[in-house]
């Protein structure tokens, strides 16, 4: 009985083959039908690292201005008072919760 199919094996397992790697390169994980959500992902990734960026390039200009070469008197002034916990009897002072 399995004589008679016995030509048709390799052309079988060739299309069950091909029918699997085809479906998976659709459906997987970086799937063809997954494109937007990675370009999701990708501009999401994105914003949140320019965000970033614009952070740190912050904090390397306060960093900068906190050296010995370039110190600032109102930024070491403004940190004083921010660590110590002290304010001008003239300032505003709002309390957040970090």
């Amino acid at each position: 009985m399995f004589a008679r199919y016995r030509p048709y094996l390799p052309t079988a397992v060739l299309a069950f083959l091909i029918f699997y790697f085809g479906f998976h390169a659709l459906t997987g994980d970086r799937g063809l039908l997954l494109v937007d959500k990675r370009n999701e992902a990708l501009s999401e990734k994105s914003a949140e690292l320019s965000k970033l960026r614009s952070e740190r390039m912050d904090l390397e200009a306060r960093a900068r201005l906190l050296r010995d070469g370039s110190l600032s008197a109102d930024l070491l002034e403004e940190r004083a008072r921010s660590l110590l916990g002290f304010s001008d009897p003239r300032d505003y002072v709002i309390r957040t919760k970090p």
